[in-house]
């Protein structure tokens, strides 16, 4: 099993990225939020993995953080979720918003990210409940996660409004680099989709 992987960035087109460690290309798959945070290309990185093998496939995904990826190995033990679907949800929101929508039974707002229709969105919400309770055994609870970054809470925004996950990636790096508030990246972002 490969359970990280560091070496440097040799391409990246959402949500898929190659690692060159020693030589050997990794290709693997990762959500937006750990996106965010990938230096350029050419630069080095280190990202937790989880290998998935299927008759017809052996993939990987990437994680910025131990939080993001117990959440994924979570979403994969719903029945109906499988690594497409749980990609998509640490896409469209932060571990700590997901928890949030859990334990308030917010449906609506699951529902809102891409990919994620009403019957799943109730199984995650009742599938989870126990696994995201603080001090159930095994649940790997998510621990709270570092202020969220007027980057993320922008992506969030644009992917609640409809936009696709690369889409709403490809939006705020047209809003331009430099430190902005979430309000002025969406505003950016939204400017930007207007002129096209």
């Amino acid at each position: 099993m490969i359970g990280s992987l560091r070496g440097r960035i040799s391409s990246k087109t959402p949500p898929q990225l190659t690692v060159e460690v020693g030589g050997v290309g990794y290709e693997l798959e990762a959500p937006m939020s750990t996106f965010f945070h990938l230096p350029a290309v050419g630069q080095e990185v280190r990202l937790l993995t989880h290998f998935v093998v299927r008759e017809d496939a052996q993939l990987l995904y990437g994680f910025a953080t131990e939080d993001e990826r117990r959440l994924f190995r979570n979403l994969l033990k719903v029945s109906g979720v499988g690594p497409k679907i749980a990609l998509a949800l640490l896409s469209g929101m932060s571990a700590d918003a997901f928890a949030a929508c859990v334990q308030n039974q917010d449906v609506d707002a699951l529902v809102r990210v891409p990919g994620i229709g009403r019957k799943t969105a109730e199984r995650l919400v009742v599938e989870m409940r126990d696994r995201l309770a603080p001090g159930a055994p095994g649940s790997g609870v998510i621990a709270p996660a570092a202020a969220a970054t007027p980057e993320s809470e922008a992506f969030g925004a644009l992917v609640a409004l409809g936009y696709k996950p690369a889409e709403a990636t490809r939006l705020l790096k047209a809003a331009g680099p430099g430190t902005h508030s979430t309000e002025e990246l969406i505003r950016r972002a939204l400017q930007s989709a207007a002129r096209e």
